[in-house]
């Protein structure tokens, strides 16, 4: 145990580690200059550059090829220096001079760490080093391809905006505050990453979100302790409350205006660089089962739509596990006229009705999963084809019913009905034990597998935040945006789990046929 203690203990020194004596910029370029090449030894795509000035001292410019806009650097900084000579005569001070000479650029900065030196040009800005300064003047002149903003092809909607997120993060945060124009809404950096320094944000809305919930997301970020994180799902591993469970407890999206509406419910987002997927906590199990064009249709449309995905949501977790126990313990229960077919179908079926329906559940699972990776051409053919050819051809061979084949196409189908990937995946999981269950016991094995179910939602939070709320523990001012979607006039309050801000809309805005009149 003490050994474990002690290998802890250093791993978390290695990633926390202080900087060193040797760390400090030195005001001779050539010692810096040294210490920079020894760091990037092997690294063809740094380049040092050395800048002569007038009085024979020189600047020693540092950044990476292909990373940094050498356009502009050329042009605002390189060119006035190399043919225009200081203009600055009367300042005595080279790093003012050159501080004055960077005004056109967004953002300078003084560093004075090698580390620092090294992260910033890893980061694609340029770095001078002056002769006589220990201090280094930092360019931000990063430029990376970007992706152009296009459609989440994961979350596609009929009628709502047609942007998404890309993988550079201060673009996702620019779609963001082009909704919410509020200096109320804060964004906090950190830098996950031994290797990768990774830039993360949080996002929230100072007054709707609870302190509570900020400073716990906070706490959860800062105590990660990684090499990498090359996408959002590196940081969902690491503050989830529940590792084990087979239901999220992160929400990810591709929409910015589905990242626009948890802020404005109290919730926070975690946007990670390098990933078009950003995430919001807290989650609940009813978030997984709203689509971001419920808010954009008529309410009548919303609810009709939402009782259809609860209706599927059950399909999906037991209709193979009712046809096994039903065909298996409880043929009473059947019409006569229905059983008679369902028995004439299944005469010289070898396998009993469990392993029917999990070998039929493998195998669409698996066509489900070749269409997925295969290219886009060919998986959804493969997925189609393979389906239709090894269902017919497995009734016709006498392997598998009929009646089964109907039985988990329908399946299939209806956990499509899940706006959320991830959700509708755990529902795929849980199925099996309660396949498992049913071909045991019947409709007792059901019942224990559903109690179950309830009993781990019951007790499962996220980030402190009840799963199953508002429904479980209940509040009745808010159950109108969870089984309906009432009208947006009558929506007035936030959800429990927001900050002091309570108020969404003010009251007394109901449509009228009176207040048409009064308007003639």
């Amino acid at each position: 145990m003490r050994f474990f203690r002690k290998l802890s203990k250093n791993n978390t020194d290695r990633y926390n580690s202080s900087s060193s004596k040797n760390d400090e910029l030195s005001a001779a370029v050539s010692s810096n200059e040294q210490m920079l090449r020894d760091q990037f030894a092997m690294c063809n795509d740094i380049e040092f550059r050395s800048v002569p000035l007038d009085n024979h001292s020189k600047i020693l410019l540092v950044f990476l090829t292909g990373s940094c806009d050498t356009k502009t650097l050329d042009e605002i900084v390189l060119k006035p220096i190399l043919f225009g000579g200081l203009a600055q005569k009367n300042i005595s001070s080279i790093r003012e001079i050159i501080r004055l000479q960077l005004i056109p650029i967004a953002k300078v900065k003084g560093v004075s760490k090698i580390s620092e030196v090294v992260d910033e040009v890893l980061m694609g800005n340029a770095a001078f080093l002056i002769e006589g300064e220990s201090t280094a003047l930092i360019a931000e002149l990063g430029k990376l391809e970007k992706r152009g903003i296009e459609e989440p092809p994961s979350e596609t909607v009929i009628r709502g905006p047609r942007d998404g997120f890309t993988e550079t993060l201060r673009i996702n945060t620019s779609l963001i505050r082009r909704r919410i124009k509020s200096p109320k809404l804060k964004n906090e950096s950190f830098t996950l990453g031994e290797y990768t320094k990774t830039s993360v944000e949080i996002l929230y809305i100072e007054g709707i979100a609870q302190d509570s919930i900020v400073e716990e997301v906070r706490k959860r970020i800062g105590r990660i302790r990684i090499d990498s994180v090359l996408e959002s799902g590196y940081i969902e591993d690491f503050i989830e409350d529940v590792p084990f469970s087979p239901f999220p407890q992160v929400q990810n999206t591709e929409r910015p205006d589905v990242v626009c509406a948890s802020l404005l419910e109290g919730k926070v987002a975690i946007v990670v660089d390098n990933t078009p997927y950003v995430l919001i906590v807290p989650m609940t199990f009813w978030t997984g089962l709203q689509s971001a064009e419920d808010y954009y249709e008529r309410s009548i449309y919303t609810t009709f739509i939402r009782w259809i995905r609860f209706t599927l949501l059950n399909i999906a977790l037991l209709f193979p596990s009712l046809y096994v126990a039903i065909t298996t313990f409880h043929q009473q229960l059947i019409p006569t006229n229905l059983l008679i077919s369902v028995a004439a179908a299944r005469e010289g079926v070898p396998f009993p009705g469990v392993i029917e329906a999990l070998l039929m559940e493998f195998m669409f699972e698996a066509l489900r999963e070749a269409g997925i990776r295969l290219p886009k051409p060919v998986g959804s053919a493969v997925s189609i084809v393979g389906a239709l050819v090894i269902g017919q051809a497995a009734v016709q061979a006498g392997i598998i019913s009929a009646p089964m084949v109907i039985v988990v196409a329908t399946t299939g189908i209806a956990s499509f009905g899940t706006p959320r990937y991830n959700l509708g995946f755990a529902y795929r999981i849980l199925r099996f034990p309660i396949l498992v269950l049913a071909g045991m016991f019947g409709f007792y094995g059901i019942v224990i597998g559903v109690v179950s179910i309830l009993i781990h939602l019951i007790n499962l939070r996220s980030f402190g935040v009840p799963y199953l709320g508002p429904v479980a523990p209940q509040s009745s001012g808010v159950i109108r945006d969870v089984f309906l979607r009432a009208p947006r006039w009558s929506m007035n309050e936030r959800p429990l789990l927001s900050g002091e801000n309570k108020q969404r809309i003010p009251e007394g805005q109901k449509p009228s046929v009176n207040r048409g009149k009064e308007t003639k």
